[in-house]
């Protein structure tokens, strides 16, 4: 049994306005017509919107204002964090000290001028420029030998690692601190930065965004006479652009705001990074608007950094290759 075919518009129409719905001259149709078949598009539009979008108009602004609440909490600590370093160093009286006046930028001249704060920025800069550039690249390495290569345990080795994942940073941290120490490793860039390198969660995401890249690429290549590394260098990194991007944004963002492994393997000052740092002035009886200042300080290269990558972030997170 057939099932009739779907009415058009003009079929639709019911059966009063239909007389009057006629062609007009020349066999257009006639404005009644017209009338009724933009009726019928809002009303099939109305019908394609889920209903709990559509919603009424006391809900519309109800969840309006619950976001403007959820925003105004949100942003409230930096808008004390700021202010709070602009003002006078005195005895912080809530919430008058939160009113945007007077202002001064005292806090951080004395930040700025100060010995410590630019060698820990520098610390801080190295350590997690180095960590983005050497995770992004072990990690593409390894992501593309467990989802593209063919070697005896690849499944067994893969898992294994990602097992790490599960196991929590701290219990680790005791018997890396002793490797690193015998190696001379302490209060050094390298002990800072390298035990950071190898990063489970990094060489997944790479991973499965590899896999979904069809193997027609990789057989083209080698039958071209690619090698291997130039395979990964031309094929494999333009399409990691996206995950790349993301993931190194996140990489940028773990370093700079790690503070335990800097603070156990930094030992003097000058091996500190601004985590740390600012942990150091609070017990150093200093004034809470140059403690707040150097906050604001380390919190600003987060926020460019966001700022530069949150373009690839949608992008990054769900593309899954190359559909053709």
């Amino acid at each position: 049994m057939t099932s009739a075919p779907a009415k058009t518009p003009r079929e639709q129409l019911p059966p009063g306005p239909r007389k009057a719905a006629g062609p007009g001259k020349g066999g257009a149709p006639g404005p009644a017509a017209r009338r009724a078949e933009r009726r019928l598009r809002r009303a099939a539009n109305r019908d394609s919107v889920p209903h709990a979008m559509r919603g009424s108009t006391g809900g519309r602004i109800g969840r309006g204002l619950l976001l403007v609440v959820a925003a105004v909490v949100t942003v409230f600590p930096f808008y004390a964090m700021v202010v709070l370093s602009l003002k006078p160093a005195a005895a912080v009286d809530f919430p008058g000290s939160l009113v945007p006046w007077p202002l001064g930028g005292e806090a951080y001249e004395s930040v700025m001028n100060s010995q410590d704060v630019p060698r820990w920025l520098f610390n801080t800069l190295l350590y997690s420029l180095t960590s983005v550039v050497g995770v992004l690249l072990l990690s593409s390495l390894a992501g593309y030998a467990f989802a593209k290569k063919r070697f005896p345990g690849r499944e067994a080795m893969f898992w294994s690692f990602l097992s790490m994942v599960m196991v929590p940073y701290h219990v680790t941290m005791i018997p890396t601190f002793a490797m690193i120490a015998k190696l001379g490793g302490v209060d050094t860039y390298w002990g800072l930065i390298v035990p950071t390198l190898a990063n489970a969660q990094a060489v997944f995401l790479m991973r499965q965004f590899i896999q979904g890249l069809p193997d027609e690429l990789f057989e083209a290549a080698r039958l071209d006479g690619c090698s291997e590394l130039q395979i990964f260098g031309r094929i494999v990194l333009p399409l990691l652009k996206p995950i790349l991007a993301t993931l190194g944004v996140f990489v940028f963002l773990w370093h700079w705001n790690d503070f335990l492994w800097p603070l156990v393997i930094g030992q003097s000052t000058d091996m500190r990074t601004l985590t740390v740092g600012i942990a150091s002035l609070q017990q150093q009886n200093v004034p809470l608007n140059v403690v707040l200042s150097g906050s604001v300080i380390a919190f600003v290269p987060i926020f460019a950094a966001y700022l530069v990558g949150q373009r690839y972030f949608t992008e990054g997170v769900t593309a899954s290759g190359i559909k053709g």
